[in-house]
């Protein structure tokens, strides 16, 4: 799980791969449902006028001095399943999201959610 005292400072600071490439800006932050801790970043990316929310694992990432650094290229970030940046993340899109990433995705032991924005 991602390290931080609180991650919600960093939004707006920029997202970049391991190699350091710039992904976009830190837009959310969704939490395990099961752990309450932060799961999955919600990251700002496009070029003005079309932009989009992707979602990167938080998993291995850490904090620079203007920057969060995650553990997934660019390339792969940016054509994660993502939503409108009014748009809001769906339960029946969650399974997409850690499929793109190769995780395992299952839901609460009442079929609840996994994922909410804090």
């Amino acid at each position: 799980m991602f390290e931080a005292e609180n991650i919600n400072l960093w939004r707006d600071h920029d997202v970049v791969d391991r190699e350091g490439s710039k992904i976009g800006s830190l837009e959310s932050v969704y939490v395990d449902t099961a752990t309450d801790r932060p799961s999955f970043a919600g990251v700002k990316t496009g070029i003005i006028g079309r932009h989009r929310i992707v979602f990167v694992p938080l998993d291995g990432a850490v904090v620079g001095p203007d920057y969060l650094k995650v553990q997934h290229a660019k390339d792969l970030v940016k054509n994660a399943p993502g939503i409108e940046t009014d748009g809001e993340l769906l339960a029946d899109a969650e399974p997409a999201i850690f499929a793109h990433y190769d995780l395992a995705y299952s839901t609460g032991a009442a079929g609840e959610r996994r994922l909410a924005r804090r």
